[in-house]
């Protein structure tokens, strides 16, 4: 596959800088971006295959960027090599999340099978190939906080935009009966059901390629508990068919979005006849649980 590198720059108060770097890297995959470096003198480069780069799409994140900052690129052809070995061969270091007292106060750890932390109550290993989820983003960390205060014992979950899989994954190893997820993408799609084998929950676990028309088409029954981690537009025009898919007293959890953005979610939560059970923030970052 061809690439792309883009090198943006970013500028903003000092503040700023980094959340703002943070926040466009999570937005520029809407672009088609997969992964960012930073550099040595503050610039972020950006990687891309040249034929799924939406330059229309990234002129507009740019134009609508939710922080006080100018943001500027250049692109050229990135180096002909194997870029999926460069990124995936050094991993990430290990996500401890405490559990409640419910729980007993444990470590749920999210590893990649090198690192390995200290203390591992539940674990969850993600072998991540170019596939959004590895525990390290914020709004992750906030969906998988939300699920340990659940009780999703013999529960059947559904998440939208799955990824590397790691929500339903969390889930299975939290009692969950059944895990359905979907993405548009093939390779998460893919990664997910390795991540699913690699943590013996395949047998429980099924994903689909497609969009959130595939729970018109494709899947069947209501759910108990429901997740996605997708951006903010999306959201607002998937959340009917989410709804049309939660049982009764069924939880939705939704993260992937700036807390300028809880307002107009929570007021099509209302619409669609949700109540907001809870919320949590984290740099700019926000999740929303709704109940049916």
């Amino acid at each position: 596959m061809k690439y792309y590198e883009v090198t943006f720059s970013i500028k903003a108060s000092d503040e700023l800088l980094q959340s703002a770097s943070d926040i466009f890297a999570s937005m520029a995959a809407d672009a088609g971006f997969e992964t960012f470096e930073e550099c040595d003198n503050g610039d972020l480069k950006g990687y891309v295959q040249q034929s799924l780069l939406d330059q229309s799409r990234l002129d507009n994140i740019i134009e609508s960027f939710p922080l006080p900052a100018s943001i500027t690129y250049t692109i050229e052809e990135a180096e002909d090599k194997d870029w999926n070995e460069q990124w995936e061969k050094e991993g990430f270091a290990p996500i401890c999340i405490q559990m409640p007292l419910s729980r007993g106060e444990g470590i749920l750890a999210i590893h990649d099978g090198r690192h390995l932390p200290e203390r591992v109550d539940i674990g969850i290993e993600i072998d991540a190939h170019l596939a959004f989820g590895t525990g390290t983003h914020e709004t992750t960390r906030m969906i998988v906080t939300s699920l340990l205060e659940l009780d999703l014992d013999k529960k059947r979950f559904l998440d939208c935009g799955t990824g590397t899989g790691i929500l339903a994954i969390t889930a299975l190893k939290l009692g969950a009966s059944e895990a359905v997820g979907y993405d548009i993408d093939e390779w998460s799609v893919d990664n997910a059901k390795h991540n699913a084998v690699i943590n013996r929950v395949d047998d429980q676990f099924l994903a689909y390629l497609g969009d959130a028309n595939v729970l018109n088409q494709t899947i069947q029954g209501c759910f108990e508990v429901i997740t996605a981690n997708i951006n903010r537009n999306i959201l607002l025009a998937d959340m009917p068919l989410f709804v049309s898919r939660m049982a009764n007293h069924a939880v939705l959890i939704l993260s992937g979005f700036y807390e300028e953005d809880i307002d107009v979610l929570h007021q099509k939560a209302t619409e669609l006849g949700l109540h907001q059970k809870a919320q949590r923030l984290d740099d700019h970052w926000a999740c929303l649980v709704f109940e049916r």
